[in-house]
């Protein structure tokens, strides 16, 4: 039996989209209320149900706009250009699955359709366009809830698939609860069979368990100043904060307070002045890792004898000094470097003033090897992308770090950024089996367990040191040994159902049938010689 999608009236489908937008905001932090990410994938479909391309492209970007808008407001700290481009672009694409959703809703299993839409989605924005922006995925909402263990098996893609696919089931029960006996029970069975299967099999899915190895890992967040310095002044005073912070945990070793650390680990632009070149700065970063007595993952800006300039991570020996290198492989564009230089630079004054530079693009995965361990290293929005974390992983690395520096996003002491940030990390944790240290320069730093749980936070706008034992694990999950193949898969099932659905419609069987056009067959049923009663709401025999 064909449950259909009901058709609304234009304005129930333009609050249906706000509403689908708000609440898929709502399922992310501040907030958090991760069960809304299922009614907000759920009312985007009846939204766009019955719609032509231009009506559902609308309800799309509606739901889009409603969605980014508030998301990422944290980035008018760079710019009210940068939030609003961004947001609309992902608004955008937010409308061309609209339009997906809209041309697949005539098909009997639009549920399992409308899920591998939204994965198939998230994984076109995650790479267009200037390499893709993966925030607000359905995923990085349900690091709270049950679903996050599938990561074990399939990654953020089969999380996000089971997200949506939950919610639309969810809905397809809805639309079917008023029906006679017989007639409701033989449409909710498969949804209430598909229910229980992902339930129970996300729930089944075992989770790490701590290896017998460990390192100790300190994460040090030295905080910024608040106002009133020059940017070559904060950049030193960002460096002795860190230093002064490390020192201070050294003195709290010594103290018998807390375990000597194996590494200790600074975030991103923990220093932006060269620490191999500069004297002050290689002073201070030599004086803290001499005091604490550990090697220090510092993160910096380098200047390379070629004139390139990296965003880095770099191993800091209290004997040695600098060593191993890891450069950031995925770049921010129009933060990192400027696409066009030579034609938007020219036009746009303020992208040379403001990124006089273009960094330089890693290209290898960023393992150290520190104090008999495997130590994997990922900068900032890098945690966002599937293929980086898990080409780290697969490169050797036995537990992860995430260097940040979440403080140019910050609006006053609001956290929306780096809690976000701090869900994927944790996401990450599930997926590869591996505990993760994020350190912030001004929060949220985290020490997280290998199950995704969290052993100990920072606040924000603090200076604080985390130390935990964290285990090392070499084994690699089901999701890093399938890698990419659960996406393509269900991009595939999109695909498919969206060919499906182009074909004529007289071999399409059943399709969505508007109000207007039940309403008249209820009254030609009604006629003398009509012995059929009329047909449930949003099902179709």
């Amino acid at each position: 039996m064909h449950v259909g999608l009901p058709v609304l009236k234009a304005r129930h489908a333009i609050a249906s989209a706000l509403a689908s937008g708000g609440l898929l905001w709502l399922a992310f932090p501040p907030t958090g209320w991760w069960p809304l990410a299922f009614a907000g994938v759920a009312l985007l479909s009846i939204a766009s149900a019955g719609r032509g391309r231009r009506g559902a492209f609308g309800i799309g970007l509606l739901a889009g706009l409603a969605f980014f808008l508030p998301l990422i407001d944290w980035l008018q700290n760079v710019g009210l250009h940068a939030w609003l481009v961004l947001a609309v672009t992902q608004a955008i694409a937010t409308g061309l699955l609209g339009v997906a959703l809209a041309h697949t809703s005539r098909l009997s299993w639009w549920p399992v359709a409308h899920a591998g839409l939204w994965v198939g989605y998230e994984a076109l924005r995650g790479r267009y366009p200037l390499g893709g922006f993966t925030w607000g995925r359905l995923a990085f909402s349900q690091t709270r809830g049950p679903l996050v263990r599938l990561a074990a098996i399939g990654g953020a893609p089969l999380v996000s698939f089971a997200t949506g696919l939950v919610g639309l089931l969810l809905l397809w029960v809805a639309l079917t609860v008023r029906g006679d006996g017989v007639r409701r029970w033989r449409a909710l069975a498969p949804a209430v069979a598909v229910l229980a299967l992902v339930a129970v099999g996300s729930l089944g899915v075992p989770l790490p368990i701590a290896g017998a190895r460990t390192l100790t890992v300190a994460a040090v967040q030295g905080n910024v100043p608040a106002l009133g310095l020059d940017s070559g002044a904060e950049d030193l005073v960002v460096v002795s904060n860190h230093a002064a912070a490390t020192t201070d945990l050294a003195r709290k070793v010594t103290a018998g307070k807390v375990r000597a650390p194996d590494l200790v680990v600074w975030p991103e632009s923990s220093t932006d002045i060269d620490p191999r070149s500069d004297a002050q700065v290689r002073a201070l970063v030599a004086d803290a890792a001499g005091a604490i007595r550990a090697p220090i993952l510092v993160g910096g800006v380098l200047d390379t004898d070629g004139g390139r300039f990296l965003n880095a991570g770099l191993i800091w020996d209290p004997v040695a000094g600098p060593g191993q290198i890891y450069a950031k492989q995925h770049l921010v564009p129009f933060g990192e470097y400027v696409p066009w230089r030579g034609l938007l630079g020219n036009r746009i004054s303020m992208l040379n003033k403001y990124i006089p530079r273009n960094y330089t693009r890693g290209t290898r995965p960023g393992v150290f090897d520190v104090a008999g361990a495997r130590v994997g290293d990922v900068i900032c929005f890098e945690v966002a992308y599937d293929g980086l974390v898990r080409d780290t992983v697969k490169a050797g690395a036995q537990l992860l770090v995430v260097q940040t520096n979440n403080a140019t996003y910050m609006r006053g002491r609001d956290p929306a950024q780096t809690e976000q940030q701090l869900e994927m990390a944790r996401l990450r944790a599930v997926e590869h089996g591996r505990a993760v240290i994020v350190a912030a320069t001004s929060g949220v730093s985290a020490l997280i367990g290998p199950d995704g749980s969290t052993l100990a936070r920072s606040g924000v706008f603090t200076q604080e040191e985390l130390v935990a034992a964290l285990p090392l694990r070499s084994a690699l999950s089901v999701a890093d040994r399938v890698g990419g193949w659960p996406e393509a898969l269900i991009c595939a099932l999109a695909l498919a159902a969206i060919a499906l659905a182009s074909r004529p419609r007289a071999h399409r069987g059943p399709h969505v049938r508007s109000s207007a056009q039940e309403r008249s067959s209820a009254l030609e049923r009604a006629q003398p010689g009509g012995a059929r009663s009329a047909p449930e709401p949003g099902m179709v025999a």
